[in-house]
């Protein structure tokens, strides 16, 4: 009867002990994440690179060579050939404006023309018929003389005969002026002419180079002057990427100088500008320069569009690390370091500018640390690291 409550007793004593021993904690520290396990990694000493300084720059893409078409000429647009996003060849029709004005004015030139041509025509005949006059009377002159000697003419007919002569030279000479009056009013009918045809060929408006229209300002009906704007036309397949260079940065560049440009819109293709153009004197509210950078060709580009060009403008030292080294973990950004005893230590650093592959640390790293520059999987802070090349 005894030995059941005993057995029981015992029993419950071991239940306890077993609780008690399930319940113990261990504290914190004893036990590292990864003590026990060592992980292969690459290793890589933390130095000072000298790297160039790069001015980043907000630029527009622009056609280098936009012209604006405009009329010649007064008259009403008759027709419209091309529309905006329309490419065009050198010579190709865009607006034809109603030409019967200058059609009427190039008539009359011609009338005109053909006026002074008869003009000179008889002008010719008078001076002929003057200059038949005038060898008459220098003839007779010649005559009279030997019988004016001979006492067989009085000097009064002589005298007749001299002022005849000279009357009909002076008509001569009235007739070659009147010849060439006639002529230069040839001259000027057909200068007259040769404008009113250019002008009549003014009325059918054409491109000046291959390019495409980005504009087109009137519309058939409308009435077009001279000066008025027509069309928009940007040359083909070259643009330039336009931007402001606060003065600080002016000296670091030059005409022909490479500069790098990123254009968002083509998926941030990085392509090589050149400096074309620098404009030399600065605005006064900004105190910038304009910068030209020629874009090379082949590339989908369009005027308006938004780019990045990066301006070398000296250089800088400072700790670059490879970007696969850095860990980013929520708003936390680290790398590990690894000390003397081999032991892997998460570090949280501050990055600077990004240099293509690698990322500039400013903080939370010296020269001369080693770090671990592509992680491993399974890598965890105070892991031992066995060093592989």
């Amino acid at each position: 009867m005894t030995s059941k409550p005993v057995s029981m007793a015992l029993i419950w004593m071991a239940l306890l002990a077993l609780l008690s021993a399930c319940g113990q904690e261990i504290a914190p520290g004893t036990s590292a994440p990864g003590a026990g396990q060592t992980i292969k990694a690459p290793l890589a000493e933390a130095v000072i690179s000298q790297e160039p300084a790069y001015y980043e720059a907000v630029a527009t893409i622009n056609a280098r060579t936009a012209s604006t078409i405009s009329s010649k000429l007064m008259g009403a647009v008759l027709a419209i050939h091309v529309n905006e996003g329309d490419r065009v060849k050198t010579g190709d029709p865009l607006i034809t404006i109603d030409a019967r004005t200058v059609k009427s004015q190039r008539e009359q030139a011609e009338a005109a023309l053909r006026e002074a041509r008869r003009a000179e025509t008889s002008a010719v005949s008078a001076r002929d018929a003057a200059a038949a006059a005038s060898q008459l009377a220098v003839s007779t002159l010649a005559r009279y003389r030997p019988l004016l000697q001979e006492k067989s003419v009085s000097q009064q007919e002589f005298d007749e005969v001299d002022s005849r002569g000279r009357q009909a030279k002076a008509a001569l000479a009235q007739a070659d002026a009147m010849v060439e009056a006639a002529r230069s009013r040839i001259q000027q009918a057909e200068a007259a002419v040769r404008q009113a045809s250019l002008a009549e060929r003014d009325a059918q408006v054409i491109s000046p180079y291959a390019g495409q229209v980005v504009a087109r300002m009137v519309d058939e009906g409308d009435l077009a002057s001279p000066g008025t704007p027509l069309l928009t036309i940007e040359q083909e397949g070259l643009f330039c990427a336009d931007l402001l260079l606060p003065e600080r940065y002016i000296q670091s560049v030059a005409v022909g100088a490479a500069v790098k440009v990123r254009v968002p819109a083509l998926g941030d293709v990085e392509a090589n500008g050149q400096v074309g153009r620098i404009v030399p004197a600065a605005d006064a509210q900004s105190r910038s320069f304009e910068v030209k950078v020629a874009m090379p060709q082949g590339l989908d580009l369009k005027s308006g569009m938004f780019a990045r060009v990066f301006i070398p403008v000296g250089g800088t030292g400072g700790l670059l690390v490879p970007a696969a080294a850095v860990v980013s973990e929520g708003q936390l950004t680290g790398l590990f370091i690894v000390d003397e005893q081999q032991i892997a230590h998460f570090r949280l650093v501050r990055i600077g500018k990004n240099y293509g592959d690698r990322v500039e640390i400013l903080s939370g790293l010296s020269a001369g640390q080693r770090y671990i520059p592509a992680i491993p999987a399974g890598l965890k802070d105070g892991m031992p690291v066995e060093a592989i090349r």
